[in-house]
């Protein structure tokens, strides 16, 4: 069991995406797909839906909150966001998703190091990763 600082409250159980390189939400990831589109990126064409998305980094664009959003909007988003570091700005767009009635996912910021793609995690209330 890993302990994590909470950003967004929120309980979740999926398979890990841990991406091999930051990325831009905006630009990076099709809002109409949840996929990863960031040519450059090692992961591009990989599906961000339904995943615990495991982020080393994020390369910012306060535009990212809104793919988020919309992300959540149409119910293809993460079912949580696990970051080496944390970003408001993505954080946000999970927030403003509260206020608007559509489905949010938790946001914790913890190390990603232990995490491996494909492994089973389970995310309490309190913030804690059951592998």
């Amino acid at each position: 069991m890993i302990s994590t600082k909470i950003i967004v409250p929120g309980q979740a159980e999926g398979v890990v995406l841990k991406l091999q390189a930051p990325l831009s939400f905006w630009g990076g990831v099709n809002p109409k797909t949840g996929v990863i589109i960031q040519v450059d990126h090692p992961d591009c064409g990989t599906s961000i839906t339904n995943t615990i998305l495991a982020l080393p980094g994020l390369i910012g664009s306060s535009s990212s909150s809104a793919v988020l959003l919309e992300l959540l909007y149409k119910e293809i988003a993460p079912k949580a966001i696990l970051m080496a570091e944390v970003d408001a700005i993505l954080a946000l767009g999970d927030l403003v998703a509260k206020e608007m009635g559509y489905p949010t996912i938790s946001i914790l910021q913890t190390p990603i190091d232990p995490l491996v793609t494909g492994q089973t995690v389970v995310i309490d209330n309190q913030g804690h990763l059951k592998f």
